[in-house]
């Protein structure tokens, strides 16, 4: 895909990931011991939907902005939206947060939050959105290899039982990816088997996805969740018609707080053929 992430700010895959992203942190920070997140390919942190690479795409179009002109009164999706008009009074009109931003958002002061950025450019962004928050460490290095070298997270003396790992890659690698992204998720599950991964993926055809699916279904979790969002149908390999995200050991009720919010995207920002998907790859005991 050759994804840079400028080029895709606030696109329909954007909503649905960051809006699944707040409804993890929300339900984490329900409870009052701190949590730990780590995103593994962060990106810039802050994007203007108005500067040329975004507007070259337009994808921002048919899905931030035309959900903000519907604004449907759904919980999450008001939570998210709320999220991005945030960052915009903070950034500007034009502005767009990426998840380190929303991460920041949504945690709380005693939480911590790691961001690996590979690409020097987007990591000098990063390091110019969020680099003077304490809360924040941000990394100029490979996102997989942190599976090993951040978890068990553990900052000073104090160990984070609780959290989430955002794993958002670019799939410049197409299918080979998927193969990468689940090694690292085997070893985020034996290092840190309290956590929440997620996983982004793009859907141009649902049915090339098998291969992963069966792969990801035999992952040793308590529980897996697919949750996708088709703003058109899959029938063309040249174009992407939808996304999903793979949760590992989801929140409780995460699937039930997401199925209206999932129906109201389609109806706000899908084409004729659009369809949602919440599939429990292994339902929880």
């Amino acid at each position: 895909m050759n994804y840079q992430h400028a080029f895709h700010a606030g696109n329909h895959a954007d909503v649905l990931k960051h809006l699944v992203l707040l409804a993890i942190c929300d339900a984490l920070t329900a409870k009052p011991a701190p949590c730990f997140a780590l995103d593994t390919h962060a990106g810039g942190g802050v994007y203007r939907l108005r500067e040329k690479r975004a507007r070259r795409t337009g994808e921002a179009d048919d899905g931030i902005s035309l959900l903000l002109a519907t604004a449907p009164k759904q919980p999450l999706i008001a939570r998210y939206l709320a999220a991005v008009n945030a960052c915009r009074a903070e950034h500007g009109a034009d502005a767009y947060p990426g998840s380190p931003w929303l991460l920041a958002h949504a945690l709380r002061e005693q939480d911590r939050i790691a961001c690996c950025e590979t690409e020097p450019a987007a990591a000098g962004a990063l390091r110019r959105a969020l680099g003077s928050d304490p809360r924040v460490a941000i990394h100029a290095g490979d996102g997989y290899a942190a599976f090993k070298s951040l978890l068990p997270p553990k900052i000073g003396d104090q160990r984070f039982n609780r959290g989430v790992v955002l794993v958002d890659p670019p799939y410049e690698a197409q299918a080979a990816e998927f193969d990468v992204a689940l090694k690292a998720m085997r070893e985020g599950l034996a290092r840190w088997p309290q956590g929440i991964q997620m996983l982004w993926y793009p859907i141009k055809q649902r049915r090339t996805l098998t291969p992963f699916l069966r792969s990801a279904s035999k992952l040793q979790t308590k529980s897996s969740l697919l949750v996708e969002l088709l703003v058109r149908p899959d029938d063309s390999p040249l174009r992407m018609n939808g996304s999903g995200l793979l949760i590992l050991d989801p929140p409780w009720q995460l699937a039930t707080a997401l199925a209206p919010a999932l129906d109201a995207l389609r109806q706000s920002i899908g084409e004729t053929g659009a369809d949602t998907r919440l599939h429990w790859l292994r339902e929880p005991a």
